[in-house]
Protein backbone atom coordinates (compact mmCIF):
# COMPACT_ATOMS: atom_id res chain seq x y z
CA UNK A 1 0.00 0.00 0.00
CA UNK A 2 1.51 3.31 -0.51
CA UNK A 3 2.15 5.96 1.74
CA UNK A 4 0.69 9.75 1.00
CA UNK A 5 1.43 12.66 3.18
CA UNK A 6 -1.11 15.16 2.80
CA UNK A 7 0.72 18.95 4.29
CA UNK A 8 -2.57 21.47 4.29
CA UNK A 9 -3.70 24.06 6.54
CA UNK A 10 -7.23 23.91 5.59
CA UNK A 11 -9.10 21.41 7.79
CA UNK A 12 -12.30 20.79 5.14
CA UNK A 13 -9.51 20.56 2.66
CA UNK A 14 -7.84 17.63 4.47
CA UNK A 15 -10.09 16.18 5.48
CA UNK A 16 -11.27 15.62 2.03
CA UNK A 17 -8.19 14.88 0.54
CA UNK A 18 -7.85 12.44 3.40
CA UNK A 19 -10.77 10.66 2.86
CA UNK A 20 -10.72 10.42 -0.79
CA UNK A 21 -6.96 9.27 -0.96
CA UNK A 22 -7.73 6.71 1.47
CA UNK A 23 -10.85 5.86 -0.59
CA UNK A 24 -8.57 5.32 -3.03
CA UNK A 25 -5.92 2.56 -0.81
CA UNK A 26 -3.69 4.94 0.14
CA UNK A 27 -2.45 4.63 3.68
CA UNK A 28 -2.54 8.77 4.54
CA UNK A 29 -0.86 10.53 7.69
CA UNK A 30 -1.59 14.26 7.70
CA UNK A 31 0.23 17.72 8.78
CA UNK A 32 -1.58 21.22 9.38
CA UNK A 33 1.54 23.56 9.20
CA UNK A 34 5.42 23.12 7.87
CA UNK A 35 7.25 21.76 10.73
CA UNK A 36 4.35 19.65 11.35
CA UNK A 37 5.06 18.26 8.11
CA UNK A 38 8.86 17.94 8.06
CA UNK A 39 8.65 15.65 11.25
CA UNK A 40 5.74 13.97 9.80
CA UNK A 41 8.19 13.10 6.57
CA UNK A 42 10.50 12.01 8.08
CA UNK A 43 9.11 9.38 10.30
CA UNK A 44 5.75 8.17 8.22
CA UNK A 45 7.93 7.84 5.01
CA UNK A 46 5.85 8.29 2.59
CA UNK A 47 5.74 7.24 -0.79
CA UNK A 48 4.78 11.02 -2.15
CA UNK A 49 3.99 14.13 -0.41
CA UNK A 50 0.88 16.66 -1.62
CA UNK A 51 1.77 19.87 0.21
CA UNK A 52 0.40 22.96 0.14
CA UNK A 53 1.90 26.42 -0.30
CA UNK A 54 0.58 28.64 1.69
CA UNK A 55 1.34 27.01 4.98
CA UNK A 56 1.61 28.31 8.80
CA UNK A 57 4.89 28.18 10.24
CA UNK A 58 6.79 27.18 7.25
CA UNK A 59 5.72 27.90 3.96
CA UNK A 60 5.42 24.82 0.91
CA UNK A 61 8.06 26.00 -0.70
CA UNK A 62 10.18 25.94 2.27
CA UNK A 63 9.18 22.56 3.24
CA UNK A 64 10.34 21.25 -0.19
CA UNK A 65 13.54 22.99 -0.16
CA UNK A 66 14.52 21.43 3.17
CA UNK A 67 12.58 17.78 1.79
CA UNK A 68 15.46 18.13 -0.65
CA UNK A 69 18.35 19.51 0.92
CA UNK A 70 17.54 16.33 3.41
CA UNK A 71 18.30 14.02 0.29
CA UNK A 72 14.85 13.15 0.03
CA UNK A 73 13.66 12.02 -3.33
CA UNK A 74 9.98 11.29 -2.39
CA UNK A 75 8.00 12.84 -5.17
CA UNK A 76 6.05 16.47 -4.14
CA UNK A 77 2.81 17.32 -5.52
CA UNK A 78 2.22 20.62 -4.45
CA UNK A 79 -1.25 23.02 -4.24
CA UNK A 80 -1.72 26.31 -4.28
CA UNK A 81 -4.73 29.11 -4.69
CA UNK A 82 -1.53 31.51 -7.11
CA UNK A 83 -1.64 30.42 -10.35
CA UNK A 84 1.49 32.58 -10.83
CA UNK A 85 3.87 31.53 -13.76
CA UNK A 86 7.07 32.12 -10.87
CA UNK A 87 5.32 30.54 -8.71
CA UNK A 88 5.49 26.85 -10.47
CA UNK A 89 8.77 28.07 -12.12
CA UNK A 90 10.25 28.22 -8.14
CA UNK A 91 7.91 24.86 -6.99
CA UNK A 92 9.99 23.10 -10.40
CA UNK A 93 13.43 24.74 -9.25
CA UNK A 94 13.18 23.55 -5.55
CA UNK A 95 12.63 19.68 -6.65
CA UNK A 96 8.50 19.67 -6.94
CA UNK A 97 7.14 16.86 -9.14
CA UNK A 98 3.94 18.65 -10.32
CA UNK A 99 1.98 21.71 -9.47
CA UNK A 100 -2.41 21.62 -9.07
CA UNK A 101 -4.21 25.66 -8.71
CA UNK A 102 -6.81 25.43 -6.23
CA UNK A 103 -9.58 24.92 -7.01
CA UNK A 104 -9.12 21.22 -8.51
CA UNK A 105 -11.31 18.53 -8.76
CA UNK A 106 -10.41 15.83 -6.09
CA UNK A 107 -10.70 13.77 -9.91
CA UNK A 108 -7.89 15.71 -11.52
CA UNK A 109 -5.66 15.13 -8.48
CA UNK A 110 -5.97 11.85 -7.73
CA UNK A 111 -4.84 11.43 -11.54
CA UNK A 112 -1.91 13.35 -11.25
CA UNK A 113 -1.13 11.39 -8.08
CA UNK A 114 -1.28 8.35 -9.93
CA UNK A 115 0.81 9.83 -12.68
CA UNK A 116 3.35 10.88 -10.80
CA UNK A 117 3.99 7.24 -8.74
CA UNK A 118 3.61 5.99 -11.82
CA UNK A 119 6.77 8.10 -13.34
CA UNK A 120 8.68 7.40 -9.87
CA UNK A 121 7.76 3.30 -10.33
CA UNK A 122 9.16 3.74 -13.87
CA UNK A 123 12.65 5.23 -13.68
CA UNK A 124 13.51 3.99 -10.23
CA UNK A 125 15.18 0.64 -12.18
CA UNK A 126 16.94 3.11 -14.55
CA UNK A 127 18.60 5.07 -11.41
CA UNK A 128 19.29 1.61 -9.65
CA UNK A 129 21.54 0.85 -12.81
CA UNK A 130 23.67 3.78 -12.58
CA UNK A 131 23.54 5.44 -9.53
CA UNK A 132 27.05 7.44 -11.00
CA UNK A 133 27.91 8.76 -13.86
CA UNK A 134 30.68 10.80 -15.26
CA UNK A 135 30.37 13.70 -17.53
CA UNK A 136 33.75 14.94 -18.87
CA UNK A 137 35.83 15.51 -15.12
CA UNK A 138 32.40 15.62 -12.98
CA UNK A 139 30.76 12.76 -11.38
CA UNK A 140 27.39 12.34 -10.80
CA UNK A 141 25.89 10.08 -7.56
CA UNK A 142 21.91 10.44 -8.79
CA UNK A 143 21.38 8.32 -5.39
CA UNK A 144 23.04 10.89 -3.18
CA UNK A 145 22.12 13.46 -5.13
CA UNK A 146 25.59 14.57 -5.27
CA UNK A 147 27.75 16.04 -7.86
CA UNK A 148 31.88 16.48 -7.53
CA UNK A 149 34.33 17.74 -9.78
CA UNK A 150 37.73 15.90 -8.59
CA UNK A 151 37.71 16.87 -4.64
CA UNK A 152 34.85 19.74 -4.80
CA UNK A 153 31.58 19.38 -4.63
CA UNK A 154 29.21 21.03 -6.85
CA UNK A 155 25.68 22.19 -6.33
CA UNK A 156 22.67 20.88 -8.40
CA UNK A 157 19.20 21.60 -7.84
CA UNK A 158 16.39 19.28 -7.59
CA UNK A 159 14.94 19.54 -10.93
CA UNK A 160 18.70 20.39 -12.63
CA UNK A 161 19.58 16.62 -10.78
CA UNK A 162 16.84 15.26 -12.46
CA UNK A 163 17.43 16.84 -15.54
CA UNK A 164 20.57 15.71 -16.03
CA UNK A 165 19.04 12.21 -15.13
CA UNK A 166 16.41 12.06 -18.41
CA UNK A 167 19.63 13.35 -20.79
CA UNK A 168 21.48 10.18 -19.54
CA UNK A 169 18.92 7.81 -20.12
CA UNK A 170 18.24 9.60 -23.24
CA UNK A 171 21.88 10.42 -24.36
CA UNK A 172 21.90 10.44 -28.53
CA UNK A 173 18.57 11.47 -28.95
CA UNK A 174 17.04 14.77 -29.84
CA UNK A 175 14.70 16.13 -27.00
CA UNK A 176 12.59 19.05 -27.58
CA UNK A 177 11.77 21.69 -25.79
CA UNK A 178 7.84 20.68 -25.61
CA UNK A 179 9.06 17.26 -24.33
CA UNK A 180 10.83 17.95 -21.00
CA UNK A 181 8.64 19.61 -18.89
CA UNK A 182 5.87 17.12 -18.75
CA UNK A 183 8.70 13.56 -19.66
CA UNK A 184 11.02 14.90 -16.80
CA UNK A 185 9.10 16.86 -14.12
CA UNK A 186 5.56 16.04 -14.96
CA UNK A 187 3.95 19.02 -16.26
CA UNK A 188 1.55 19.39 -18.25
CA UNK A 189 1.13 22.67 -19.10
CA UNK A 190 4.66 25.33 -18.83
CA UNK A 191 5.07 28.80 -18.76
CA UNK A 192 7.52 29.11 -21.32
CA UNK A 193 10.16 27.44 -23.69
CA UNK A 194 12.52 29.97 -22.81
CA UNK A 195 12.37 28.71 -19.29
CA UNK A 196 13.79 24.97 -20.74
CA UNK A 197 16.42 27.20 -22.23
CA UNK A 198 17.23 28.87 -18.86
CA UNK A 199 17.82 25.57 -17.17
CA UNK A 200 20.07 24.11 -19.67
CA UNK A 201 22.15 26.99 -19.67
CA UNK A 202 22.58 26.67 -15.77
CA UNK A 203 23.58 23.34 -16.64
CA UNK A 204 26.02 24.09 -18.97
CA UNK A 205 27.24 26.38 -16.77
CA UNK A 206 28.18 23.74 -13.96
CA UNK A 207 28.64 20.69 -16.27
CA UNK A 208 30.44 21.98 -19.46
CA UNK A 209 34.47 22.89 -19.92
CA UNK A 210 33.67 25.91 -21.79
CA UNK A 211 29.71 26.63 -21.65
CA UNK A 212 29.67 29.07 -24.67
CA UNK A 213 30.91 25.63 -26.96
CA UNK A 214 29.61 22.95 -25.08
CA UNK A 215 30.69 19.46 -25.70
CA UNK A 216 27.60 17.40 -23.52
CA UNK A 217 24.89 19.41 -23.99
CA UNK A 218 24.30 20.43 -27.76
CA UNK A 219 21.30 22.83 -29.40
CA UNK A 220 20.15 21.36 -32.01
CA UNK A 221 18.71 24.49 -33.87
CA UNK A 222 14.83 24.36 -34.99
CA UNK A 223 14.29 20.75 -32.23
CA UNK A 224 15.48 21.11 -29.16
CA UNK A 225 18.73 19.79 -27.05
CA UNK A 226 21.06 15.86 -27.36
CA UNK A 227 23.26 14.94 -24.82
CA UNK A 228 26.16 13.33 -26.58
CA UNK A 229 27.69 11.90 -23.07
Amino acid sequence: MKRILVIEDEPQMLLGLRDNLELEGYEVSTAADGDEGLQKAASFQPDLVILDVMLPRKNGFDVCRELRARGTATPVVMLTARNQEADKVLGLELGADDYVTKPFSITELLARVRAVLRRTAARAPAVAAADTYPIGDLEIDFRLHQARRGKQRVEFTAAEFELIRYYVTHIGQVVTREQIPNEVWGYEEFPTTRTIDNFVAKLRQKIERAPHAPEHILTIHGSGYKFVG
